[in-house]
Order: structure tokens, then sequence, then C-alpha cells
């Protein structure tokens, strides 16, 4: 499934953009947001696009959070000066899952690589984005190291678990899909090494 088509990017892409829509207005609602593992997959999926995906999947979470806090009644307690900080961040979750789709090799040992590359995307966006919101949001009166190592420790547990299950729903989706193009093309899966 690696090799792909424009237009199976594009599907994906639309898929990674409705899963956006679906989830971000509400982070902690009944289905969590997706944002963070969909940065991770675009990374993976559309290699070769992420120039041009990476600023458009941007502007649509930046779209949806505004129509959530303006127009939905969803605290706009985390829109701060810090805010930008999700550029960089989400371009770390990015760059997680494009090392990914460098070292793919349709082995059980991508199983390994996935955790190694998600786990470190997830906190290393998460040391960003959160601690450019508690040093630079303006929210927090008096920061401290001690403070916010807590929050650090209280919050991470929360973006990992929802980066993983969301990436264990992409894993079954690419395994399931791998194995239909490759027994359409007459191969068993990892046939081709």
């Amino acid at each position: 499934m690696i090799g792909m088509t424009p237009t199976q990017k594009t599907m994906i892409f639309a898929g990674l953009a409705a899963a956006m829509a679906a989830t971000r207005m509400h982070h902690f609602g009944p289905l969590p947001d997706a944002s963070w593992a969909i940065f991770f997959a675009a990374g993976f999926y559309l290699k070769g696009w992420l120039r041009g995906v990476f600023p458009v999947l941007m502007a649509q979470a930046m779209l949806l959070d505004w129509i959530a806090t303006q127009h939905l009644g969803v605290s706009a307690y985390c829109i701060t000066p810090a805010y930008w900080a999700i550029w960089p961040g989400y371009g770390v979750l990015a760059l997680g899952g494009y090392w990914l789709r460098t070292h793919y090799q349709h082995r059980g040992r991508d199983f390994a690589r996935l955790v190694a590359s998600l786990g470190g995307a997830v906190s290393i966006c998460y040391w960003i984005t959160n601690g450019a919101f508690y040093w630079f949001g303006g929210r927090i009166a008096s920061p401290n190291f001690a403070e916010y190592l807590d929050a650090f420790v209280k919050y991470l547990p929360h973006f990992m678990q929802v980066s993983f299950a969301y990436a264990a729903f992409f894993t079954v989706l690419h395994l399931v899909f791998s194995h239909l193009a490759q027994l359409r093309a007459g191969t068993r899966p990892g046939a081709e090494r």
C-alpha cells in the first residue's frame, strides 16, 4: 500500500480531513480529538505532498478551533498568545510519520518503529505546545518549574492514549487495505522482499 496513486493519496487526505472535522471541536468529548494522530498519519501517507497538505490541515485545525470557540460554546482557554506553538508541535508529528515512512519495511519490526516514532513525536509535540501554553500563554499567574512538571506528567498520558488509540485504528485500516491490494496484485504480504 505504500506505493500510492494520486487518487489514493487524495482519498487518504480527504479521510484525514474528515476525521479532524469530526473530532477536533470537542477535544475531550465523546470522540476524542484525532488531530495529533492525523498529522502523524499525514506525514506517513502523504510523503511528497506534505509541504502542500500540512498548511491545509493546519488551516483546517485553526478554523475548527475558531468555530468551536466562537460559535459552539467550547472554552477558548487554550487560545492564547502561545497558540502559535501548534505549528511546530504538529510539524513534529508530521515529521514523526514521515520518519516512520522512510523506515517502513512491511515487517513486524515496523510496529516497534511505530511505537517509538509516535511516542517520541507525541512527547515532543506535547512539550512544545504545553510548554508554550504554560510559559507564554498568560493563563498561569506565577509559572514555576515544579508546577509545570506536575501538569506535564498529569496530561501527557491522555495525549499518548488518544494518539495511540487512533494510530491503532489507522494501523488496522492500513493492514486491511495493504492485504486487499496484495490480493488484487496476486502477491502475499511480505513476498515482494
